[in-house]
């Protein structure tokens, strides 16, 4: 996971629709991570059944602290299995996988809408992130 057969990172691509993102978004995931972003209520403390609330995505989570490869897999994929990819077993997700219902470039203009709504710092800070192989 997180990187291509020649060594460099998996980036979202330039060709992105952030329009389309915003409206993806509101159809997929706003019904747990929020509709402005903000996530779920105490989402560092796990529930009852050992999961985590759905993070926010906005600048107060933890979304832009993960270089692009790691959010779109753990989108396309699901939470455990992007994690069990990439040697964390046992973490009980919630994050279902969307690599069914959504293609690769829902999935990029679903980030890029995210990355867009960030302040420019911490766009940076991702990006950085995300050119690391």
């Amino acid at each position: 996971m997180g990187s291509s057969a020649g060594g460099e990172a998996i980036r979202q691509p330039e060709a992105v629709d952030i329009a389309a993102g915003k409206r993806l978004y509101a159809e997929n995931c706003a019904s747990c991570h929020g509709a402005d972003l903000g996530g779920q209520p105490n989402w560092r403390t796990p529930g009852p059944d050992g999961r985590l609330p759905a993070p926010p995505h906005d600048e107060t989570g933890h979304t832009w602290h993960h270089g692009d490869a790691m959010l779109f897999d753990y989108t396309k994929l699901g939470g455990r299995a992007a994690l069990a990819e990439s040697g964390v077993e046992g973490f009980e997700s919630g994050m279902p996988a969307f690599g069914e219902t959504l293609s690769d470039q829902d999935i990029w203009n679903i980030l890029a809408y995210i990355k867009s709504t960030w302040p420019d710092r911490i766009r940076n800070v991702q990006a950085e992130r995300s050119a690391m192989p």
